[in-house]
């Protein structure tokens, strides 16, 4: 060979090599179905991560469909989880309502989570979490307990219950999401703020069922995002009150078709209507029909407005600051 291409292909290999060093440094944990990392699974990841750490432990997904039914424990705080990339790296499982147990009950809608995330200040980048069980009823792809969590690019794939903010006193905050689904698809009893996320529509529904404490002055919070999908015009309302203080809010959103003009509905319970706080702000698109909303919903006011920012609603947390 050559001296010039000798030296040549020898650079090559020293830039490939420090490259790949300076890559995995990154992480802490990789994990690859062809065995290239350390661990071929995410539960084998998550159980890797020592009980309280006060660092982050970060953990890289490489592409691949990990069929796995996940568990993050409230001892493994201040991971982060990033997938290689956003479509490609799909965490999920398929089971549902009413699919059975090994005693033969009921999973029901606690049960059927793909993912159950516990711990404090979790952040996912990049990742799919679905639940691929298809239009069986209840199914639900993410469920979330732990206090400041964090979802960057990230999709929530189903159709009823797709994501569960169950915590409760938990503060989540969600930027550049996909979240599509079915009948109350966002739901559960969590602080919540959806930041430039596009909000899917299939079939016919509701877009989220709060069940926002009466002590909690913030459930959810909707700013800038999309709410489009391929559901029938008029097939769709912003929320209903899963509890009766149920709070949703959304600001500057631009709202498709399957909004129906009364955007709200009460579960069929009169009380409700007193008790729920449903509220828009400078809503715009087809489904922003302000002037044809049920008359117990608002349309804030530029003051109004002005208090729902991250660390108010977020309770003195600002999830883009950490």
């Amino acid at each position: 060979m050559k001296p010039l291409l000798l030296f040549l292909v020898l650079s090559g290999l020293l830039l490939e090599r420090a490259f790949g060093q300076t890559t995995a440094a990154k992480y802490d944990f990789v994990v690859a179905q062809d065995g290239s990392g350390q661990f071929r699974t995410v539960q084998e990841a998550f159980n890797a991560v020592p009980d309280f750490r006060k660092k982050v432990t970060t953990i890289l997904v490489k592409k691949g469909t990990y069929k796995e039914k996940l568990i993050l424990a409230g001892s493994k705080q201040l991971v982060r989880l990033v997938g290689e990339d956003r479509d490609r790296t799909i965490l999920t499982y398929d089971d549902y309502n009413q699919k059975k147990n090994i005693f033969g009950e009921d999973k029901g809608t606690s049960g059927s989570a793909s993912c159950y995330l516990y711990g404090t200040d979790f952040t996912a980048e990049n990742l799919t979490f679905q639940n691929s069980s298809g239009p069986v009823g209840q199914a639900v792809a993410l469920w979330v307990a732990g206090d400041k969590m964090r979802f960057r690019n990230c999709r929530f794939l189903g159709f009823q219950d797709t994501l569960y903010t169950y915590g409760h006193g938990s503060r989540q905050f969600y930027q550049d999401c996909y979240i599509e689904g079915t009948v109350d698809f966002i739901f559960g009893s969590s602080t919540a703020w959806f930041e430039n996320c596009t909000i899917f529509c299939k079939q016919s529904g509701y877009v989220t069922a709060a069940s926002t404490p009466d002590t909690t002055r913030y459930g959810y919070v909707f700013n800038r995002c999309r709410i489009v999908g391929d559901a029938p015009a008029g097939s769709f309302r912003l929320g209903r009150p899963w509890r009766p203080y149920a709070k949703t809010v959304y600001l500057q959103c631009e709202l498709g078709r399957p909004i129906a003009p009364e955007g709200w509905d009460h579960w069929g319970k009169e009380t409700n209507k007193q008790t729920a706080y449903y509220a828009e702000f400078q809503s715009r698109g087809p489904g922003a029909a302000s002037k044809q909303r049920v008359p117990w919903s608002h349309q804030l006011t530029e003051d109004e407005a002005k208090l729902y920012t991250l660390p108010n609603v977020l309770h003195g947390w600002d999830p883009t600051k950490d």
